[in-house]
């Protein structure tokens, strides 16, 4: 069932040609070379040392791997993370 809402928001956010990060509930994550990342859309940090930060999204998480991270800011919803980056993956 939770699929075919995901079919239908994807569907009415092509039509309406509104970002389907806001639809979706989808996170952006932007990164400004590699030494600054900014995290949108997460719902909290689950895991936080200088070599690795593990972020809870809608759906699994975003692992960060690198040294020297720090998170600079955190709001609500989203984050900026600076440090030495050297792997950014999306897990289940």
């Amino acid at each position: 069932m939770e699929k075919r809402k995901d079919v239908i928001r994807q569907a009415m956010a092509e039509f309406l040609d509104i970002p389907k990060d806001l639809v979706l509930d989808l996170p952006k994550v932007t990164v400004v070379g590699r030494n600054e990342l900014y995290i949108e859309n997460h719902r909290g940090i689950i895991e936080y040392n200088l070599n690795r930060l593990r972020v809870n999204l809608s759906r699994g998480f975003l692992e960060i791997e690198g040294s020297g991270l720090e998170i600079r800011a955190l709001m609500a919803d989203e984050m900026k993370v600076t440090g030495e980056v050297t792997a950014i993956r999306y897990l289940d």
